[in-house]
């Protein structure tokens, strides 16, 4: 199946608003889960980069699992940033996340470098996916953890259908569309591979971790 690329941004306020309400503990979850299966021994600390944080529930979940770091998370959409700004006072978490409307590639950070970045489901919104590994290059230090986490697209429009039933056939009819979508812009790993090798990247692992997701890591 050919990549269908979506919009790049998801600033519509009802669609951000569905994004904040929806419950997504199993894949997020399980980003958690494997950033920590990966990195067991780390004390992870200092300052942590998350790119296209959305509404910032996986960057809540970072900063509960690691509350010796602080976290920059960076979206271009302001109306999934407002969700997260709200998620983040409730969770009084204010002192330790930083929320920051930018469009990779930045033009400028908090910190020039970052002992973690992480990312989810960023990657097959962009057009350009070199701009992701040129961001992850240039905000890394020496031993930077690097912890990218995104879909996979299927190989049909029948198993794009099915994986839209399974997963998302009780959730709201914008979440089932968004979700269609974006498996269809999602990249194969083969693809993937050939992007970290044009970046210089091919240190860093890839992995399927599910029937829909992959993920790269390893240290810069």
């Amino acid at each position: 199946m050919h990549r269908v690329p979506e919009p790049e941004l998801m600033d519509d306020p009802a669609q951000a608003l569905a994004y904040a309400q929806a419950d997504f503990s199993e894949p997020h979850g399980m980003f958690i889960d494997k950033f920590c299966d990966l990195f067991p021994n780390e004390k992870i600390a200092g300052n942590v980069l998350d790119l296209g944080c959305g509404p910032a529930d996986i960057t809540i979940r970072f900063a509960r699992t690691f509350p010796r770091c602080h976290i920059d998370g960076v979206d271009g959409a302001a109306s999934m940033l407002a969700q997260g700004e709200l998620a983040i006072k409730k969770e009084k978490l204010t002192n330790r996340v930083q929320l920051i409307k930018k469009v990779l590639p930045a033009a400028r950070l908090p910190h020039s470098q970052y002992e973690v970045i992480i990312s989810n489901s960023l990657l097959h919104h962009l057009h350009k996916p070199a701009v992701l590994w040129e961001c992850v290059k240039n905000c890394a230090a020496k031993d930077t953890i690097v912890f990218i986490m995104d879909l996979k697209r299927p190989e049909s429009e029948e198993a794009v259908k099915k994986l839209v039933n399974t997963y998302a056939g009780a959730e709201p009819l914008i979440l089932q569309r968004d979700f269609h979508n974006s498996l269809c812009a999602a990249f194969t790993p083969d693809e993937v591979r050939v992007q970290l090798k044009h970046a210089d990247l091919t240190h860093l692992r890839l992995e399927t971790i599910s029937d829909r997701h992959l993920i790269v890591f390893g240290r810069i």
